[in-house]
């Protein structure tokens, strides 16, 4: 107690300053307006300020749980883009069937040439099975080949396993398309040629169909690329492709129809025949 008298005692000349100097600030802000006026203003900036810099200061302390928050949500919007992408993709590749008929007879290989410069395949069914030309041929695991002649009994294919053979087909899951023709060295690979330049692809990708033909639809499986394989020139890529058909022990397949066939026929016929009213283009 008595520390606390020294203490008041020590600094009553400053009590006493503090106490009349806020008489007299009373008394002037009181008594004149424009004082008043000045205090007020001057105070209201200065609450401003004070509650500026705490809006800022509690603003930057709360940064990292702002920032948790975007994270999070950029995470969330991330897997919902993928589970979107997995869904289109999957409806497009569900979406071949309906431009897509499988014969709904097994068709027995009867003669398979897998070492001749130009193979063919011979199948125990024909015309009175409803075979006919310009059919696509497949087996359990891809594409096999194109029906070139037939008779009653049976029918002559097209392998894939003949240079003469060319088939349009695109790295799955992208726009990138090119032609896929054996190259007569290795019956389980094939060449992927004419892909453009800035082509994106990784070992193991997919080769399917492109649909850009009237006998087979998009996305029947070919086969898929082949490590360190990429040739190419000023303007195209080469891969190398492993067949996922094994022609080595080919024994049954089946006849598929292209249900757009008709469209894209006369679609064809349609420019050919512009092409012909006016050969120049103009």
């Amino acid at each position: 107690m008595n520390e606390l008298y020294l203490f008041f005692r020590k600094n009553s000349k400053w009590f006493v300053f503090a106490i009349f100097v806020i008489i007299s600030c009373t008394l002037l802000f009181n008594s004149n307006p424009y004082h008043r006026h000045l205090y007020l203003t001057s105070a209201g900036r200065a609450v401003s300020s004070v509650y500026k810099s705490g809006s800022m200061l509690s603003s930057y302390l709360n940064l990292r749980s702002i920032n948790e928050d975007l994270n999070r949500r950029n995470a969330e919007l991330q897997a919902e883009i993928a589970a979107q992408n997995e869904k289109i993709e999957a409806l497009r590749e569900a979406g071949y069937t309906d431009t897509l008929v499988v014969d709904s007879g097994v068709r027995h290989v009867i003669n398979n040439s897998i070492a001749r410069p130009f193979n063919y395949i011979t199948i125990n069914k024909g015309t009175r099975a409803g075979v006919r030309p310009e059919l696509g041929v497949i087996d359990q695991n891809g594409v096999v080949g194109i029906v070139s002649n037939v008779g009653p009994g049976s029918a002559r294919v097209i392998s894939l396993l003949n240079p003469n053979f060319r088939l349009s087909c695109k790295i799955k899951r992208s726009d990138y398309f090119g032609s896929l023709v054996w190259d007569g060295r290795d019956p389980r690979e094939a060449l992927l040629e004419e892909l453009p330049r800035h082509t994106v692809f990784k070992t193991g990708d997919t080769i399917v169909t492109s649909g850009y033909s009237a006998v087979f639809p998009e996305g029947l499986p070919v086969g898929v690329i082949m490590p360190d394989n990429s040739e190419h020139n000023e303007n195209f890529f080469t891969l190398r492709v492993r067949l996922l058909a094994d022609f080595t022990t080919l024994g049954n397949v089946q006849v598929v129809v292209n249900n757009r066939r008709a469209e894209l026929d006369s679609l064809t016929r349609g420019e050919k025949d512009d092409a012909k009213r006016n050969p120049f283009g103009n």
